[in-house]
């Protein structure tokens, strides 16, 4: 599996983003990676990604990885 993380700029600086994709990207580890499916996925952050708690975008994550599994 792949996986690819868009953030967009939003008006954000590159501390901002990059925080927002290091945080994606360990979710992601640890929670879709492991399905180990044959497949490409690529996740786009929204506005609200940068202002959300890392519980929040736990969630998130969560949702992704139930609509990967049916």
């Amino acid at each position: 599996m792949r996986i690819g993380i868009v953030v967009p700029k939003y008006t954000h600086n590159s501390v901002e983003r990059n925080r927002l994709k290091r945080r994606l990207r360990e979710l992601l580890r640890r929670t879709v990676l492991p399905m180990a499916l044959p497949l490409d996925v690529v996740v786009r952050a929204k506005r609200e990604g940068y202002s959300a708690s890392f519980d929040d975008l736990a969630r998130d994550v969560e949702q992704i990885r139930a609509r990967l599994a049916s």
